[in-house]
């Protein structure tokens, strides 16, 4: 696999500023794109740093406490776009996540890989991320929806019924062009790392079933537990 000079990647800046330029311009914020392009490059060099610790320590405490943290900082990003920051709020959102999450992970592990022990790292930590990143944009996207809906019809029914939709529109979109528009990231990387094609679509299958239901069924707990407070 080709390594990627570390200046190189300077070059992506310009589309960037391009970008944060009309952001600024057009929804008078000059922050926010700024601050999260560096936090994702600092926290990205840090974790690669923390990956060759963690995939050799397969210690399992410390797998319960990785999966803990990524559910708890999963969540309170989830919540940074809606409005109703309550703990209580919260608690749904990270109840709804830590199941929909935990479950799908465990077919993942038990069932799909049927992997030798329950906590092999270099396999968990990445599909829990992608788990916990994709459950995360689907219930802040659908909570957001729900809040301006039920604001403006004062119908919980119809408000679930188009936040619901509107949270499944980008996963419902991935898996119509998989193949056809995209080749995803995980598969694209095996290709490039030297995988069979043959064997990195199986594994691509097995990411883009999850990313569908696991957003679905994080957004189905959650407004089941939200119905108690309507009603």
């Amino acid at each position: 696999m080709k390594t990627i000079e570390l200046y190189n990647l300077l070059y992506l800046l310009f589309p960037l500023i391009i970008v944060w330029y009309f952001y600024k311009s057009w929804v008078k914020n000059s922050y926010e794109i700024i601050n999260a392009t560096i936090r994702m490059i600092i926290q990205l060099l840090l974790i690669g740093y923390v990956l060759v610790y963690l995939f050799n320590n397969e210690n399992t405490l410390l797998g319960i406490f990785i999966l803990l943290f990524m559910m708890i900082v999963s969540t309170y990003i989830a919540r940074r776009n809606i409005k109703n920051k309550s703990k209580y709020e919260y608690l749904l959102m990270l109840t709804s996540l830590s199941i929909s999450g935990l479950i799908h992970l465990i077919i993942i592990i038990e069932f799909v890989l049927k992997l030798e022990n329950i906590y092999i790292p270099k396999y968990v930590i990445p599909i829990a991320g992608m788990l916990f990143a994709n459950i995360m944009n689907s219930l802040s996207l659908g909570i957001e929806c729900f809040e301006r809906e039920y604001t403006k019809t004062k119908n919980f029914i119809e408000a679930r019924s188009i936040s619901f939709k509107t949270s499944m529109i980008p996963q419902i979109n991935s898996l119509l062009a998989v193949g056809l528009v995209s080749l995803p990231g995980m598969m694209t990387g095996q290709i490039l790392s030297g995988v069979d094609p043959l064997i990195a679509v199986r594994y691509q299958i097995m990411i883009m079933a999850i990313v569908l239901s696991s957003s679905g069924i994080s957004i189905i707990i959650y407004f089941l537990l939200k119905n108690k407070m309507y009603k």
